[in-house]
C-alpha cells in the first residue's frame, strides 16, 4: 500500500515537473514571437519622423522587452538588497560595453527605482542604436547571467541569440525620448497588448517569394482557388495604396541596409586598428627579443672572461705561495678591470 502510494506520488511529481517545463517553454515561445511582431510593427510604422513615447507601437515593444528581460528573473538577492529588476543585471553585465551609458543612468537624479532605471536604459540604448550590442555583450557574461536568472529563462536559452538578431534592425529607426514622466516612474507594471497581433493577417504586401510563386501557379491552373489573404485590387486608389506601402517598405529596408553597411564599416575600421596595434606589439616584442639575446651574449662573454681571469689569479696565487710573494698590484689590476666590465666602480686605496 505504502509502495503504491509512493509510486503514484512520484508519477504525479514527474507529471507536474513536465507540465511546469512546458509552461516555461510556451512562455519563451510566446514572448519571442510577439517581440518579432512588435519589431516588425515598429519598422512598418517608421517613416522619417523619430518614434517617441507617444507611439503605441513603442509602448508595447518596451513592455514586451521588459517581460523578456524579466523572464525567470531571480528577484531580490537578500533582505537588504530590496526588490531588484533586470537593470541590476544589465548594470553589471554591460559594464564592459565601450562608451556605455550605465554610469549616466545611475547618476540620473529624477530616477530612483531599479525598474525606472531599466526603462531609462532601454530608451537610451535605442537612441544610441546599440540595444542589440548591449544585450549581446550581457549574454557573453554567462556567469553573471546565471547569477540573475533561473533555469529556463529566455536569457539562458538559444532564444536570447534570436532576440539580439531581431533587435539589430531597430538601428535603422530614429528614436527620441524624454527621460521623465509616468513611463519611467517604475511603479506601474508593464502590460503587453496582444490585440494588434491577434488581429494580424497575412497581407499581399508581405507574401514571401515562395508564396508569390504558389499563388501565381494556382491562378494559372484550371481549378485554382483564390488565396484567402490576398485582397482583390479593383480600383486605382487601391493600387496607389499598395504602391505607397511597397515604397515605404523599400525605404525601411534601404535604411536597414545603410545601417548594417555602416556597422560593417565600423567593425572593419576597428579590426584594422587592432591589426595595426598587433603589428606594433609584434615588432616591439621581436625587438626586445633581439636586444635580450644581444645582452645575453655580452653577459656570456663577460662571464667567460671573468672565469679566465679567475683561473689566471689562481695560477698566480699558487706561484706566489711557492715563492712566498703575492703580486698585489697585479691582483688589484685584474679585479679593477673585471668590476669595470660589469659596471661596478672600484677604488684602490
Amino acid at each position: 500500500m505504502e509502495q503504491s502510494f509512493m509510486q503514484s506520488a512520484m508519477a504525479m511529481g514527474a507529471q507536474s515537473k513536465k507540465g511546469f517545463s512546458r509552461s516555461i517553454a510556451v512562455e519563451r515561445k510566446n514572448l519571442i514571437t510577439v517581440c518579432r511582431f512588435s519589431v516588425k510593427t515598429l519598422l512598418e510604422k517608421y517613416t522619417a519622423e523619430p518614434i517617441d513615447d507617444s507611439s503605441e507601437e513603442f509602448i508595447n515593444f518596451a513592455a514586451i522587452l521588459e517581460h523578456i528581460l524579466s523572464h525567470r528573473f531571480k528577484g531580490s538577492g537578500s533582505w537588504f538588497d530590496g526588490q531588484r529588476s533586470f537593470w541590476d543585471f544589465i548594470r553589471l553585465a554591460c559594464s564592459k560595453v565601450p562608451n556605455n551609458c550605465i554610469s549616466s543612468i545611475e547618476n540620473m537624479e529624477n530616477i530612483n527605482s531599479s525598474r525606472a532605471k531599466g526603462r531609462a536604459w532601454l530608451r537610451v540604448a535605442l537612441m544610441e542604436k546599440r540595444l542589440s550590442e548591449y544585450i549581446a555583450t550581457a549574454l557573453r557574461d554567462s556567469r553573471t547571467t546565471r547569477r540573475f536568472y533561473d533555469e529556463g529563462a529566455i536569457m539562458l536559452r538559444e532564444e536570447a541569440t534570436v532576440l539580439t538578431g531581431m533587435l539589430i534592425g531597430l538601428g535603422a529607426i530614429d528614436f527620441s525620448f524624454c527621460l521623465k514622466g509616468e513611463a519611467l516612474d517604475g511603479k506601474s507594471e508593464a502590460v503587453i497588448d496582444y490585440t494588434p497581433y491577434l488581429k494580424f493577417t497575412q497581407s499581399y504586401d508581405y507574401l514571401s517569394d515562395d508564396e508569390d510563386g504558389q499563388s501565381v501557379d494556382s491562378s494559372n491552373s484550371d481549378d485554382s482557388v483564390e488565396h484567402p489573404y490576398i485582397p482583390l485590387v479593383t480600383d486605382e486608389e487601391s493600387w496607389r495604396n499598395k504602391c505607397r506601402k511597397m515604397e515605404q517598405r523599400f525605404k525601411i529596408i534601404n535604411a536597414q541596409k545603410g545601417y548594417l553597411e555602416e556597422l560593417v564599416r565600423l567593425r572593419e575600421s576597428q579590426l584594422k586598428k587592432v591589426e595595426m596595434e598587433n603589428k606594433k606589439l609584434t615588432a616591439g616584442l621581436e625587438e626586445l627579443q633581439l636586444q635580450s639575446q644581444k645582452e645575453k651574449r655580452e653577459l656570456e662573454n663577460i662571464i667567460l672572461e671573468l672565469q679566465e681571469q679567475l683561473m689566471n689569479l689562481h695560477f698566480h696565487s699558487d706561484q706566489c705561495e711557492k715563492t712566498n710573494k703575492w703580486p698585489g698590484n697585479m691582483l688589484m689590476f685584474h679585479v679593477d678591470v673585471s668590476m669595470k666590465r660589469i659596471g661596478i666602480p672600484f677604488k684602490n686605496d
